[in-house]
C-alpha cells in the first residue's frame, strides 16, 4: 500500500531563532566552499556527536547550501545502523526503498552497491552513459529532505557523486517561462523502478507496489522560501494537462539544462570516512560510474528521512 501522509516538522525550523544558527560548526578547523551555488567541505566537526540543537542547525546548513560534506567522520560511521535510525528519524520519518537491499533488520537503511558483476552494470551496457539526474523517490507522496549518505568501500579513483542546484537551475530560466512553469504539475512515478527490479537487474525485490503522485514542477523550500526546479528523468514522466508532445517538449529542456550546466553543478570526491548530506527538495544527484572494468566496488549506505509534501511556488 502506498505510505501513510504524517506531518512533518522541519527540524532547521528551530534553528532559526537560534542566536547563532551556525553554532554547531564552531569546532571546524576548515569550512570551504565547493561552488558558489552549491555545497561545502567541513572538517573537525563529529557529526556523530551533535546534540539536538546542533542536528536542528545541521538541518537549516544543509537546507541554505544545498549539500554540506563533512571528512574525518570515522565515529559517526562506526557506531552502526542502531545510530544511523536514531540519527536519521530527528529530521523525519525515515523512508523505507521499496526495491533496494538493505542490513538484516535494517530496513531503513538503504544500501548502494556496484561492482564489477553485469548485474549491477546493466545501465552502462545499454546506454552511452551510466549518469542519471534525480531526486531519490521524487514518485513518494511525501518525498525526502535532508539525506544522509555515505561510503563503506570506494574504488581507489572515480565513484564520484555528481550534485546539481535545482535552485540555480530555475534562476537561469526567462521570467516568462517560469511564470508558465508555475502554473504546471508533473507525475512521478516509481513503476518502472519496480519493473526493472522485477526483471532481476538489480536482485528483483520489490517490498511494495509502486505508486505515482503528482506534484508541483517548481517547490518552493519551506525554511529558505527559495524555488526550485523538482522534476527529473529518473522518476518524472509526464506534465498534468499537456499533450504528449507538449509534456516531452518542456520536461526534455529542463532536463538538458540540468544535464549541460556544469556551471551550477558540484563533484564530491569519496575520501575515507566521509559523509554527505544534501536536501533532496533542492537539489539532484548522479552517481559517476566511471570506474566498471577496474574489478573495484561501491559500498554505500542512505539514511533518507521523508519530509513535507511538496510545497507549490
Amino acid at each position: 500500500p502506498p505510505l501513510t501522509p504524517f506531518d512533518h516538522v522541519d527540524p532547521a525550523s528551530r534553528a532559526l531563532s537560534h542566536p547563532d544558527p551556525r553554532a554547531f560548526l564552531a569546532n571546524a578547523t576548515s569550512i570551504v566552499q565547493l561552488t558558489p551555488h552549491l555545497g561545502e567541505e567541513v572538517r573537525g566537526v563529529n557529526l556523530a556527536t551533535l546534540d539536538n540543537d546542533g542536528r536542528d542547525q545541521l538541518a537549516l546548513e544543509v537546507a541554505r547550501r544545498g549539500l554540506v560534506v563533512f571528512r574525518d567522520q570515522q565515529d559517526f560511521i562506526d557506531r552502526g545502523p542502531d545510530f544511523y535510525l536514531e540519527w536519521g528519524r530527528h529530521f523525519g520519518r525515515l523512508h523505507i526503498h521499496p526495491t533496494s537491499g538493505h542490513p538484516d533488520g535494517y530496513p531503513e537503511v538503504h544500501l548502494v552497491y556496484r561492482d564489477a558483476n553485469a548485474t549491477y552494470n546493466f545501465e552502462r551496457e545499454n546506454r552511452l552513459t551510466s549518469t542519471t539526474w534525480h531526486s531519490d523517490v521524487s514518485y513518494e507522496l511525501q518525498p525526502p529532505g535532508l539525506t544522509t549518505f555515505f561510503l563503506v568501500s570506494a574504488p581507489e579513483t572515480g565513484g564520484d557523486t555528481a550534485f546539481t542546484s535545482q535552485i540555480a537551475a530555475l534562476k537561469r530560466l526567462s521570467p516568462q517561462f517560469v511564470a508558465f512553469l508555475r502554473t504546471l504539475k508533473a507525475v512521478h512515478s516509481g513503476f518502472e523502478q519496480a519493473q526493472y527490479s522485477r526483471a532481476g537487474n538489480r536482485g528483483g525485490v520489490v517490498r511494495r507496489e509502486p505508486v505515482e503522485n503528482v506534484h508541483p514542477v517548481i517547490r518552493r523550500h519551506p525554511i529558505t522560501g527559495e524555488d526550485a526546479i523538482y522534476v527529473n528523468r529518473q522518476f518524472t514522466r509526464r506534465i498534468v494537462g499537456l499533450k504528449k508532445e507538449e509534456s516531452d517538449a518542456i520536461l526534455n529542456l529542463l532536463y538538458d539544462h540540468v544535464d549541460k550546466s556544469a556551471d551550477i553543478q558540484a563533484r564530491v570526491k569519496w575520501q575515507p570516512y566521509t559523509v554527505v548530506l544534501w536536501d533532496n527538495r533542492i537539489t539532484a544527484h548522479s552517481a559517476i560510474v566511471d570506474f566498471a572494468g577496474t574489478g573495484e566496488r561501491r559500498h554505500g549506505a542512505r539514511i533518507t528521512p521523508q519530509a513535507e509534501r511538496p510545497i507549490p511556488a
